[in-house]
């Protein structure tokens, strides 16, 4: 099916006024009404397309229950052929190239087999290699295929990683000689240090493709025989752009490709004798699999890291790690966990000096410790806001006040949160007010992890009110995420 197909509706249904005007005003109970009367689709047709259930598309058209996922939208335009412009959204992909694009052949974005990767240091230098070449050809179609991959969870993520604990084996092979010197090593960290700080400013994947030519650069460099101090410092480079190549990944929505580059992160930092660093990437895994709604797998995480790093880490790392396992008790529930665990926090915080600790985690300051805070008491909230809604405004309120202009996608992150606080009090023309400095924020990132918690503030605008203010509000989310 291409564009010029049509798809489940006649043409001339979506020419009629009445059928226009309520698929602009998002009301899906008039347009599934319409659709069924001179569409000639039936209930179970219409929940098929969407791919919702025929109770939901029940409910729907008996005004029991009002369509504010944006999510939704984007699947009812798709499923049933509705134009983007119909319904206020950009043009569709299906509107602009064929449908056959966006099949999911198997095997692209698989995570490498354990078995066939041993921690040892040539495993690793040839994981980096497979990984960026991989990656840096990727066309169209098969960043289509790697957006479809889903995280490893469970077991078969967790048990490989025991590695971690144990000494690094030996390179097997025989290998060329480098040449490469102290100087140029530095010039890397240089490097490397740059791309982490443009991915903490905006987000997104503008510069993943030169992340990734870098760890290719320095792959090749390894699978020379370098001298060994540079070859630690050499696998040190590995893991930080590795990291950063992973972040960029998820938040571009690649989760699959995230988690490879995370493991390779950690292959590699375990090669250089770095555990702190190492620690770190643990702790996005786990940030990574509390998005995924995984905190059990996080929880194990941060224990490894934790368990790893003990005698190592510094009190920033310390802190982080604990607001992770913070973060996993949030969202499982265990409110006196996450208090415990947030106090000792502020507590390793408190013993935290400048210049004491590397670079990558010197972003972790009184600013991103109530900014998490904040966004775990604002879980909380969703289930008892009289409880938690006001604390979690007011750590959030603090982030805010203490941020610098270097953390563009924690600022929006912090807005999109501080306006649901807001709704959550009842509290509207606070939240309508923090809403457009939110979408404001947004602007400024190109992060995929903020539009998608923008779409989870959509559907506070939906059904709170019927006034102006709010549908701007409302319309401002929808033409940013529809972009």
């Amino acid at each position: 099916m291409d564009a010029t197909t049509p798809g489940p509706l006649a043409a001339d249904l979506l020419d009629r006024e009445d059928v226009r005007r309520a698929l602009a005003e998002h009301d899906f109970a008039a347009a599934f009404a319409l659709i069924k009367k001179y569409g000639g689709l039936s209930q179970n047709r219409i929940a098929s397309a969407c791919r919702l259930t025929p109770g939901k598309v029940s409910t729907i058209i008996n005004g029991q229950q009002q369509v504010t996922s944006f999510e939704v939208i984007c699947r009812i335009s798709d499923g049933l052929r509705i134009p983007g412009r119909l319904l206020g959204l950009a043009p569709r992909n299906w509107e602009t190239r064929p449908v056959q694009e966006d099949a999911l052949p198997d095997g692209e974005g698989e995570r490498p087999s354990t078995d066939e990767v041993p921690w040892k240091l040539d495993a690793t230098v040839d994981l980096a290699a497979k990984l960026t070449r991989s990656d840096l050809v990727m066309d169209r179609r098969a960043a289509t295929r790697a957006l479809a991959g889903a995280a490893i969870t469970g077991a078969a993520l967790l048990d490989p990683l025991e590695g971690w604990l144990q000494p690094a084996g030996s390179a097997a092979r025989p290998r060329r000689r480098g040449r490469l010197g102290v100087r140029e090593v530095e010039e890397l960290e240089s490097t490397a240090r740059a791309f982490r700080a443009w991915d903490h400013k905006y987000g997104g994947g503008l510069r993943r493709k030169a992340v990734l030519g870098q760890l290719s650069e320095v792959a090749a460099h390894l699978d020379e025989h370098q001298a060994p101090q540079v070859e630690q410092r050499l696998y040190q480079v590995m893991a930080q752009l590795a990291g950063t190549a992973a972040t960029m990944a998820w938040d571009t929505g690649l989760q699959r490709r995230a988690q490879n580059y995370y493991l390779l992160a950690l292959r590699a930092s375990h090669a250089g004798g770095d555990v702190v660093l190492g620690a770190n990437v643990l702790a996005g895994m786990a940030r990574q699999m509390l998005y995924r709604d995984q905190p059990q797998d996080a929880l194990e995480l941060i224990r490894l890291a934790q368990d790893g790093a003990r005698h190592a880490a510094g009190p920033r790392m310390r802190a982080m790690l604990h607001t992770r396992e913070a973060w996993a008790y949030a969202v499982t529930g265990r409110t006196a966990a996450f208090r415990r665990t947030t106090a000792q926090a502020g507590e390793a915080l408190a013993e935290a000096k400048p210049g004491d600790e590397p670079y990558w985690i010197a972003y972790f300051d009184q600013a991103e410790l109530a900014g998490t805070t904040g966004g775990r008491l604002l879980d909380l909230a969703r289930h008892d806001p009289r409880k938690h809604a006001e604390a979690a405004a007011t750590e959030i309120r603090h982030a805010l006040a203490q941020r610098g202009p270097e953390a563009s996608r924690s600022h929006a992150l912090d807005r999109i949160g501080l306006a649901q606080c807001h709704f959550l009090l009842g509290d509207l023309s606070a939240a309508v007010d923090e809403t457009h400095r939110a979408v404001d924020a947004a602007r400024a990132t190109r992060s995929s992890r903020v539009r998608a918690q923008l779409g989870d503030l959509y559907p506070y605008t939906v059904g709170s009110s019927a006034g102006r203010p709010m549908r701007e509000a409302r319309d401002r989310i929808r033409d940013l995420l529809s972009t």
